[in-house]
């Protein structure tokens, strides 16, 4: 009867840390209708670029201020905060950091506008620091990589009471599927054979046509994975290249945007090094419409 009402009826979503609005992206693709949309977002490009896109959001700013009892019943509540502090490529401050600590501002909200349905999203972390928050939700992660329906491995955990929903079918998309053919300054091919130096046997691997690179610690000499075969790494603000006709190159924003599976321009509205920025923040959009197409 539930998924009867949610069918038939507009839905309200309060999303917090709300970045560039793809959740509201992600529900157009799972063909939810949208009642009201509250994003709570405190970034002045993240939210040029959210209502440049969809301008019948309702910003309610910083996360802090926001009190759920004015939202109680809400049938959708989303989040996505800082959560690079967890990382094993940051500093691993865990929630020690004040950025991280914004966790609990979300379970503050949880329990006080009582959503229908709730999704939270977070990177891969120490299992001490998944048990805190699985405690508090009382739900268990599930892990998705968006090399699923994208041509970049980028494993995160997905937590929600959202029902029965299963992992996507691997599309099979590949790296070179989602490239411009364009011309790089930086080249680096050696008699014959590009080799990339990391901790193996070898000292090296070799990339092949369609591999991706990822030389975001190049002073490492413990690295592995530098290459990654027919896929990007996980976005970044740096470093993301790849091989094509024996040239190194970085990705274009564009590209960006496609691995991301968002809209080609979606950001258009900010400089590059904004776009970026905004791009590697955020989420896989057809990872999240997956998961809210069985609220249906």
């Amino acid at each position: 009867m539930r998924f009867q009402f949610l069918t038939k009826n507009k839905m309200k979503i309060l999303s917090l840390f709300d970045w560039m609005a793809c959740w509201y992206e992600a529900l157009v693709r799972a063909w939810i209708k949208i009642d009201k949309y509250y994003a709570s977002e405190i970034d002045k490009y993240a939210i040029q670029i959210a209502l440049k896109n969809h301008p019948d959001i309702i910003e309610i700013w910083d996360v802090k201020n926001v009190r759920g009892g004015e939202y109680l019943g809400i049938d959708l509540l989303i989040w996505g905060s800082p959560c690079q502090w967890f990382s094993a490529a940051w500093k691993k401050l865990n929630f020690d950091d004040p950025r991280s600590k914004l966790f609990f501002e979300y379970v503050r909200i949880l329990k006080e506008c009582q959503p229908r349905y709730f999704l939270l999203e977070n990177v891969i972390m120490k299992k001490e620091w998944q048990d805190i928050i699985s405690s508090a939700l009382w739900v268990q992660p599930i892990e998705i990589n968006s090399s699923l329906v994208s041509a970049q491995n980028r494993k995160r955990l997905y937590r929600t009471n959202i029902p029965c929903f299963s992992l996507p079918k691997d599309r099979g998309i590949r790296l070179k599927d989602i490239l411009d053919h364009e011309e790089s300054d930086l080249i680096s091919y050696v008699d014959g054979e590009l080799r990339i130096k990391q901790a193996t046997e070898k000292w090296y691997l070799v990339a092949e046509e369609w591999d991706g690179i990822d030389l975001s610690y190049p002073t490492s000499k413990t690295r592995r994975g530098r290459v990654i075969k027919w896929k990007s790494n996980t976005l970044t603000a740096n470093w993301e290249l790849y091989v094509c006709d024996k040239i190194i190159r970085k990705l274009t924003v564009k590209e960006r945007e496609r691995l991301q599976t968002l809209r080609e321009w979606y950001t258009e509205w900010v400089s590059e090094n904004q776009r970026c920025k905004m791009i590697w923040n955020w989420w896989t959009v057809d990872i999240i419409a997956h998961i809210f197409s069985f609220i249906k």
